[in-house]
């Protein structure tokens, strides 16, 4: 028996991912015509004795996760259950507070996904590896180039038994080329280092409150407890954390940008696993150009040209002569004739008017570097905003023949002119 944790996070968390994360939570955005975390819920749901599928994090439970979770529960047939956190609790906070939840009926083992990565998601193969040499911890791991592994969790890993030698989270200097996914498989016993923190949480704060420093700014609390620094850190080199490496598709989605890549990937991948998702060139049907996915309910006029890399959302409207490349336009937005929107993310219910192009920079790895991975950097520089994708928020209006380029329009406004480079509020 199997379970699987796939660890959402909260409204505090995604800032970066705004104006899109301000009408949807982040894990619901469609990447690829599905929610983000749906991604996560297929691949669990396809391991051979998955049991139950759990999120946590501290988003309210409202009207849209709610839906989301009946809907997966009918699709996947199994159990697919939400857990608020009190508190932001950390990436290990959450799995300790409901260790009893995971533990019910006795997993052989669960996974841990976090909903912001984009990967092929080699749960199979992480099983096998675990079934064949069982340890607390495996994690997943990948290549990065040196400058860009800096970013990320890096794994000094023994080569011949794949022991974790040396963990360190976002180092300052190189460690290794080795990157932690973020997808794990745990065992039952893996849990007790995370009560082991939580028990040393708690004898410091206890600590503070005697020398009088109850600021909630200096003890975060004993149920915060962070999975890479606190444990894995902690515990390598001690023989019960393991790696797997893959060289399949992986990355985070951290921003609107790293979005839209993950989009192209997972687009890429659907000729394999959802080829039915995948548009296809018909007579008097628009022109498909690579991956693109169209949302049934979608009405595209025959003239547009679409593609490659293209997701339209639920009741989009796109008239006759548009070229759609390298963007998401959602649900209920309409492009006028003869539109052009490269490189963009168009929001819910927004119209983008006749002759009118919306435009921006991609941001993506570098194509020659295979170790190359998406940069999550600032949006600005010496205060000035940095080229990359458009994004169109919740029903902006984008006025006929006019141009918005490398710029950040917030939802509910109606524009009057062409911009670029600016956020406009």
């Amino acid at each position: 028996m199997l379970k699987a944790v796939i660890l959402i996070g909260g409204p505090q968390k995604g800032t970066r991912f705004r104006p899109l994360s301000f009408e949807v939570p982040k894990p619901l955005f469609p990447v690829a015509g599905v929610p983000m975390i749906q991604h996560h819920i297929e691949a669990c749901a396809q391991v051979p004795g998955m049991q139950e599928i759990l999120l946590i994090g501290f988003y309210q439970p409202d009207e849209p996760l709610t839906q989301f979770l009946e809907a997966a529960q009918q699709e996947f047939h199994l159990p697919v259950r939400y857990l608020q956190e009190f508190v932001p609790l950390g990436t290990g906070g959450g799995l300790y507070h409901f260790r009893d939840q995971i533990l019910a009926g006795g997993p052989e083992a669960f996974f841990v996904l976090n909903a912001d990565v984009c990967s092929d998601f080699p749960l199979s193969a992480m099983l096998e590896a675990h079934r064949h040499q069982r340890h607390p911890f495996l994690l997943l791991g990948t290549t990065a180039n040196r400058t860009q592994s800096l970013n990320y969790g890096c794994i000094v890993e023994n080569p011949q038994t794949h022991e974790v030698l040396h963990y360190v989270e976002k180092p300052s200097t190189f460690i290794s080329d080795i990157i932690n996914c973020g997808i794990y498989l745990f065992s039952p016993e893996a849990l007790k280092p995370l009560r082991d923190v939580f028990q040393r949480n708690q004898q410091d704060g206890q600590f503070c409150l005697a020398l009088g420093e109850d600021s909630p700014g200096l003890w975060p609390g004993a149920g915060t407890i962070r999975l890479e620094q606190d444990v894995f850190s902690a515990l390598a080199g001690q023989g019960q954390i393991y790696v797997h490496l893959t060289d399949g598709i992986w990355s985070q989605i951290k921003s609107a940008g790293s979005a839209l890549y993950a989009s192209r990937l997972y687009l890429s991948r659907y000729q394999n696993t959802h080829p039915e998702r995948l548009a296809k060139h018909t007579p008097g049907g628009p022109r498909i150009r690579g991956n693109v996915y169209i949302h049934p309910t979608a009405k595209v006029a025959p003239s547009a040209v679409l593609g490659p890399n293209v997701s339209i959302g639920k009741g989009v409207t796109v008239g006759e002569g548009v070229r759609l490349r390298e963007s998401i336009v959602l649900h209920g937005a309409t492009l006028q004739e003869h539109t052009c929107v490269l490189h963009s993310i168009v929001g819910w219910g927004s119209t983008v008017g006749r002759w009118a192009r919306v435009e921006g920079t991609p941001n993506d790895p570098n194509p020659n570097d295979p170790r190359a991975r998406m940069d999550s950097e600032s949006l600005f520089k010496d205060g000035k905003l940095l080229p990359a994708i458009t994004i169109l928020g919740c029903r902006v209006r984008i006025p006929a023949e006019v141009l918005i380029l490398n710029s950040i329009v917030l939802p509910h406004k109606e524009l009057s002119r062409s911009f670029t480079n600016q956020i406009i509020l």
